[in-house]
């Protein structure tokens, strides 16, 4: 005879059945666990036992049950609550806990290639709602979230929004689209792909056409394919056919999700630089919470990948005392790398501090002091000239604005899928967090003294 089972929930937030009784109690409303014996459970279980049921979890253990999002309970496990609440990115950390956010998740489920970025700015700023206390946009399609908007020592942070990918210049006679490239992209990579074109039918209306990189023999032997070389073909026989769905200038990237790999890692196209948007409204969103005082400009950029229209724009009009810069670097470990030429940067090693003369270093060495103190690990690159960031823009706008780039190590950079780790995702949101919180008009970021 099958033994009990019992229904348990995971880390992934599913529920599943189990051979072993869970270790841990929870409330899927609060998203509190705690013991099996907490007394505050036990009380509103003896008030009403059928309404506590409805909302009642149980986790195989405390890792399962911090995974999928849970806290300590403050009745039955006080210290760990105190513990939790102090520090939950150290606290999870312990275990190994890094959280999956469905934010980001959204930001690259949403097609946003460069220069056609507003459905997802329109994310941004529906998350950011939550914690702003005032929200801008502007004349190129940057989204700004601001807290403390009367503050006078403002910090800039700037995570680019844009994907690389393409643009239809033209559909031919028998319904094919033809594309050109919006920012660094490899056309090879996508013969044989599926792809997907992104059409606007009025200002917040989008409909997606589903697509594949079409293949030849021809083109498969094309050593230096061009991006006019690369034909979508979307089923259709005709221009007309093509063209009731389909216009020129329309969004064609490649028609990816994300997935979860080992190791806390997870693939995705345009992880450049949606990571980044994801971590800055974050970071500002944690250090609101803390109570910081600068006023935080937590703009997700457009454009950094064909124009670096939204820095300059937001820069300018902002006029911060200083700018953090968030986007990806190359990582060493993937089967190419090379550290002799990235550095030694490995996926899961942490946040990534850019030793350059565009990077402000009174900024660094506070980045680095906060991790020493959070026992965060830490990695660098080198930039002997420009870093190929917003930072190159923002750094010459206006009277000059001092930078800092902390990087996500990124595997397979401008390809049709990419790799990060949640790891490094979340100690960039803890280290740029304490940093806003941190950050007053007193800061001296002159990296010499008189």
């Amino acid at each position: 005879m099958e033994g009990k089972k019992y229904k348990l929930l995971g880390a992934d937030g599913k529920f599943f059945p189990s051979d072993v009784k869970g270790e841990f109690g929870g409330k899927s409303h609060s998203k509190i666990y705690g013991r099996m014996d907490c007394p505050a459970a036990l009380r509103a279980i003896a008030r009403d036992r059928e309404q506590f049921k409805k909302d009642q979890v149980f986790f195989l253990d405390e890792k399962s049950a911090l995974a999928a999002g849970y806290r300590p309970c403050w009745s039955c496990q006080r210290e760990k609550y105190e513990e939790y609440m102090a520090d939950p990115v150290a606290y999870r950390r312990k275990f190994g806990v890094y959280l999956k956010h469905d934010l980001l998740k959204n930001f690259l489920n949403t097609v946003s290639v460069s220069g056609n970025e507003e459905a997802n700015q329109k994310n941004a700023l529906d998350f950011a709602k939550s914690f702003a206390h005032e929200q801008r946009v502007d004349a190129v399609g940057n989204a700004i979230s601001v807290v403390n908007p009367e503050a006078s020592c403002k910090v800039l942070l700037c995570g680019h929004m844009d994907e690389i990918g393409f643009r239809v210049t033209h559909i031919d006679d028998k319904g094919f689209i033809h594309v050109q490239e919006a920012g660094g992209v490899r056309p090879k990579l996508y013969v044989g792909a599926p792809m997907q074109i992104i059409h606007a039918e009025g200002a917040s209306v989008y409909r997606k056409v589903n697509g594949v990189g079409a293949v030849s023999s021809e083109l498969l032997k094309k050593e230096d394919m061009k991006d006019k070389d690369l034909i979508i073909d979307i089923g259709a026989n005709s221009r007309e056919e093509a063209a009731a769905l389909v216009s020129v200038g329309d969004s064609v990237c490649a028609d990816t999700e994300v997935r979860e790999l080992l190791n806390d890692r997870f693939s995705c196209r345009a992880l450049d630089d949606k990571t980044g948007a994801f971590v800055i409204l974050e970071a500002a969103k944690l250090a609101a919470e803390r109570g910081a005082g600068c006023g935080i400009y937590a703009n997700t950029v457009v454009g950094e990948e064909t124009t670096g229209r939204g820095a300059y724009f937001a820069a300018a009009s902002v006029k911060p005392a200083c700018a953090i810069i968030v986007d990806v670097t190359w990582a060493s470990d993937a089967p190419d790398g090379d550290p002799a030429v990235t550095g030694e940067v490995k996926l899961g090693g942490g946040p990534v501090l850019c030793m350059s003369g565009t990077v402000n270093k009174a900024m660094n060495r506070l980045l680095e002091q906060i991790a020493r103190e959070k026992d965060m690990p830490l990695q660098y690159e080198v930039a002997g000239g420009r870093t190929y960031t917003d930072g190159d823009t923002a750094l010459k706008t206006g009277s000059g604005v001092p930078v800092a780039l902390v990087s996500i190590p990124l595997r397979y950079m401008h390809s049709s899928v990419e790799v990060a780790s949640w790891k490094d995702l979340e100690c960039c949101i803890e280290l740029i967090a304490e940093f806003l919180c941190r950050m007053d008009g007193s800061f001296d970021y002159r990296p010499i003294q008189l």
